[in-house]
């Protein structure tokens, strides 16, 4: 057992886990995307450089446990760190490791390639841009939420115009993303009104009109009886899949499929526990996932949008990278104490089949913030 001592936290023992079985069969109760982070070069210049050979790679791990990959979303640091020529490349690069293994495939098309403010027409035609990049790596369109959209629209109107005018394009259906001001504050009065009700009724009048265009809306406002109440007024056929990452156990129970960011880190956990929801083993699936909502709660505090710290941290623990750098310098966006909370409650959902690894590596980040004393637990005399 591995001891570590932590700011805030005292003398702890890492107790590790046991791996649990992979499969890499589609699960068959639900759908079910991780929303997929990059892996920053940590030897170029520039902070903006994406390392693919592991940005790849761990693609295939979510692809080997049954899972979808959402990809170049909001996880994957778009608008924080991720340029629009590296989404594009990203896009690009997986639609081609998809196909080679036949792994399932959803991108994100918004539109980040605008550098100021622009009219309707213009972010009409970003968002046309970048649909035709992902139809033509051969995935499927997520029609992200447009900061660039939410400061041109005047009214309900305009959103059911742009949106109307780019799902009559569209090859196969899409999911439409409403992502909450927490994730991204520029995001707020999305679809027309800082009233949610309202809101909402607007996202129900577009996809009335355009059902057959629409597989399933991604809902990021960690708000469980909000979505419980739009999954029971979707459009028969249109999918509900959750974004809250506060709640996601109950919810994908209860009906919804899933497109998190937290399945990132917890992908071999999640995907243990979809395939018990599979085999009718309610009871295996909340022992499973129970222990990992704690940790998803600290990873998605407020600020919600510096998730990505904890994500791509959690991946440097286990093993799925070999530095804890980020694309934008985004690695510094929690503090130490916070990581290593993280670090305990990883640990305790039984994240850490390699806890040696898991210790020597949170060693390692002490060291660099400069509190070497913290990291060694004395020995008894």
């Amino acid at each position: 057992m591995s001891t570590i001592r932590l700011p805030g936290i005292g003398d702890y023992a890492c107790v590790g886990a046991q791996p649990l079985p992979a499969d890499s069969a589609p699960f068959r109760s639900r759908v079910a995307f991780a929303a997929a982070h990059v892996v920053a070069d940590p030897y170029a210049d520039s902070t903006s450089a994406v390392d693919w050979t592991a940005t790849l790679r761990f693609r295939h791990h979510l692809w080997a446990l049954g899972f979808g990959i959402a990809e170049a979303m909001d996880t994957a640091q778009r608008g924080m760190g991720l340029s629009w020529p590296n989404a594009r490349e990203l896009i690009t690069r997986s639609g081609a490791e998809a196909r080679a293994v036949g792994g399932r495939l959803a991108c994100g098309a918004g539109t980040d390639q605008l550098t100021g403010p622009a009219g309707l027409d213009e972010v009409a035609a970003a968002y046309e841009e970048q649909v035709a990049i992902v139809e033509e790596a051969g995935a499927q369109v997520i029609l992200m939420a447009s900061p660039a959209l939410a400061a041109a629209a005047k009214g309900p109107e305009d959103y059911l115009a742009v949106y109307g005018k780019l799902l009559a394009q569209t090859r196969e259906p899409v999911i439409l993303h409403w992502l909450g001001p927490m994730f991204a504050p520029a995001l707020s009065g999305y679809w027309g009104s800082t009233d949610l009700d309202a809101a909402t009724e607007t996202l129900l009048e577009l996809l009335r009109a355009n059902a057959s265009k629409v597989d399933g809306v991604k809902l990021s406002l960690l708000d469980a009886d909000r979505e419980r109440a739009l999954r029971a007024s979707l459009p028969h056929g249109v999918r509900m899949y959750t974004g809250d990452d506060f709640n996601y156990p109950d919810l994908i129970a209860e009906g919804s499929d899933a497109l998190l960011g937290i399945f990132d880190p917890i992908a071999p956990i999640a995907s243990a526990a979809l395939r018990a929801l599979d085999n009718g083993d309610t009871q295996r699936y909340e022992t499973l996932f129970t222990p990992t909502v704690e940790l998803s709660r600290l990873l998605f505090a407020e600020p919600t949008y510096h998730y990505k710290t904890g994500v791509v941290f959690l991946a440097w623990l286990t093993g799925h990278q070999d530095h804890f750098l980020m694309v934008g310098g985004q690695q510094g966006a929690r503090s130490v104490p916070h990581l290593a909370k993280v670090f305990t409650l990883a640990d305790r959902a039984g994240l850490f089949t390699d806890p040696d690894l898991a210790v020597d590596r949170m060693k390692q980040l002490l060291s660099v913030a400069g509190m070497v004393p913290w990291a060694v637990v004395p020995a008894k005399r």
